[in-house]
């Protein structure tokens, strides 16, 4: 009940995003941008991303981030982050200027709820070769949840991170901050690898998927959702619960394309050609599904 009751609270202060058919957004989440160590493992689909970007920057979409961006845990300070991957935050920067982006946060960087943290980290950060300050995101508003609103069907589409459907991530916080920010982060660096995350847990993840399905089905409103790192697609009938997976899975990343009032499930990963030369390819895995084929009526859905 608790969890219900907190993605409710979520969707009733979404922030709103009016779009139609000649809307393009894309939503990527679970980027975990750490400080370039070890311990970062979004550094080695790096040049995936980097590339993605650029792909729906120059092709006009609106890029949409769904918390745990930055891996505010296990690193203190933002400017370790930035500095590690400064390139990327130059790309990002290029969205919010055409005012192409929009973030939610997430349980890993849940610091970003607080309008202070944000401008005093995010508004500007230290050039390490200019030694002076220099604009990233100045005035950027970060939101526990976003509430798209087709223009002419009204139709809704509820985007939260998720993990307000995991009590631990999410009441309970104090808990895994403590341990991730004293004792993992030191164990990730000497190259241990995340055991707890959902996507691994099949019994975790059953049970905090259930709950997203049961909020779907009760409120009948399309819900996409990061946190998990698993992705999902379901076909219309069935609950309406969408995920855009992450960007630190070994062999590439996935998100989550709207266009045409439709809905696209896409991986970017790395091939090779008959000579041996690599390239970085986007390929769809699900839809392109109109959205208007998931059910509205909360009494048609099933799990």
């Amino acid at each position: 009940m608790q969890t219900n009751k907190r993605l409710t609270e979520a969707y009733k202060k979404a922030f709103p995003v009016p779009f139609d058919k000649d809307s393009k957004f894309v939503f990527f989440g679970d980027t975990h941008r750490g400080d370039d160590s070890i311990a970062d493992e979004f550094g080695r689909n790096r040049p995936i991303y980097y590339h993605a970007l650029n792909h729906y920057y120059q092709n006009g979409f609106t890029y949409v981030e769904l918390g745990d961006g930055d891996e505010l845990i296990e690193h203190r300070h933002f400017r370790h982050i930035y500095n590690a991957h400064v390139p990327t935050f130059r790309m990002l920067r290029k969205f919010f200027n055409d005012n192409r982006m929009l973030r939610i946060y997430g349980n890993h960087d849940n610091q970003l709820k607080r309008p202070e943290y944000v401008r005093a980290n995010l508004y500007q950060v230290p050039d390490d070769y200019l030694d002076e300050s220099v604009p990233l995101f100045p005035g950027l508003e970060i939101h526990e949840a976003l509430l798209f609103t087709n223009r002419e069907t009204e139709q809704e589409l509820f985007i939260v991170h998720g993990h307000q459907g995991d009590p631990l991530n999410d009441q309970f916080s104090f808990l895994p901050f403590f341990g991730i920010r004293v004792f993992w982060s030191l164990f990730h660096r000497l190259g241990m690898k995340y055991a707890a995350t959902p996507a691994k847990s099949r019994e975790k993840r059953h049970k905090v998927e259930k709950r997203y399905n049961k909020w779907n089905k009760d409120h009948g409103i399309i819900i996409i959702c990061g946190h998990t790192h698993r992705p999902r697609f379901p076909k219309p009938g069935e609950s309406s619960y969408f995920n855009v997976g992450c960007c630190i899975h070994p062999r590439g990343l996935s998100c989550l394309e709207l266009t045409d009032n439709c809905l696209t499930l896409v991986l970017w990963r790395i091939h090779t050609h008959p000579d041996g030369s690599m390239f970085i390819k986007r390929t769809v895995v699900a839809g392109p599904e109109p959205i208007e084929n998931f059910q509205m009526n909360p009494e048609t859905l099933t799990e």
